[in-house]
């Protein structure tokens, strides 16, 4: 389970998160959604503690944050091993493989046997339809493919919850449905997953629940049914400006 409770953080000039209440359920994919601003990845990286909150309470299965003390080292490692993190343009270490990328957290954070996380690299990258690319380095991929073994290398860490911040963003379209089919295949596998994007088709079809930020609030929290089919007055606002019709 992973809970927040009144997690609030202010930038300099931007309240970015006001009391944030959430509770997210285990196996299940939830979507994030707002406009440019709304504090939804302020949120996303605050789960994985790229961001620090200011105040409030954070729990992730067997371990709870109390944002106003200090975060040891020891806690922020159990967080981010929980958490596997997904850019929207991710980096790679360049001297290594793309085996060796996948298999470097594994072996040497998480102790696995070198064999174990070699044989389960590859699984992954099967999964992703990228098993060819294994002996390739990073100059040799494409920006879809690069993200697509961002995800296998998340993975690999069997993280409670895999964290997704606009992965598609810099995708040209056939590429960014591809990627979003194989986080749906991902998600039908019950792996738990938030998801910031602006991809409407996708959370339709693949999120259990989304979250609706505006200006560092929760104004909706629901079913995709619910979301789509009994808009408030500002969700209509936010789903028209997709269309070309209005």
């Amino acid at each position: 389970m992973l809970k927040l409770t009144k997690l609030d953080k202010q930038f300099k000039n931007q309240h970015a998160l006001k009391a944030i209440d959430l509770e997210i359920k285990p196996q299940e994919t939830t979507v994030i959604l707002g406009p440019s601003g709304s504090g939804k990845s302020t949120l996303l990286r605050s789960l994985n503690l790229l961001e620090t909150p200011d105040s409030g309470l954070y729990t992730i299965d067997d371990v709870t944050l109390d944002f106003a003390q200090p975060i040891t080292q020891d806690v922020l490692l159990q967080v981010r091993r929980k958490t596997g993190m997904v850019f929207q343009t991710p980096r790679m270490f360049d001297h290594l493989t793309v085996l060796g990328n996948i298999i470097e957290a594994p072996v040497h954070v998480a102790k696995m046997s070198k064999q174990s996380a070699i044989s389960e690299a590859h699984e992954l990258l099967k999964a992703v339809h990228l098993d060819n690319t294994a002996d390739r380095y990073p100059y040799q991929l494409s920006g879809g493919q690069t993200q697509r073994i961002a995800i296998a290398r998340a993975l690999a860490m069997h993280p409670s919850y895999l964290l997704l911040d606009e992965p598609t963003s810099a995708l040209d379209p056939e590429m960014e449905v591809i990627i979003l089919k194989i986080l749906k295949q991902i998600a039908s596998a019950n792996q738990s997953m938030i998801i910031v994007t602006h991809n409407l088709e996708f959370a339709k079809a693949a999120a259990d629940r989304i979250i609706f930020l505006e200006d560092g609030a929760i104004e909706f929290d629901g079913t995709p049914s619910e979301f789509f089919s009994e808009p408030t007055q500002r969700i209509t606002e936010f789903l028209n400006a997709f269309s070309l019709d209005n």
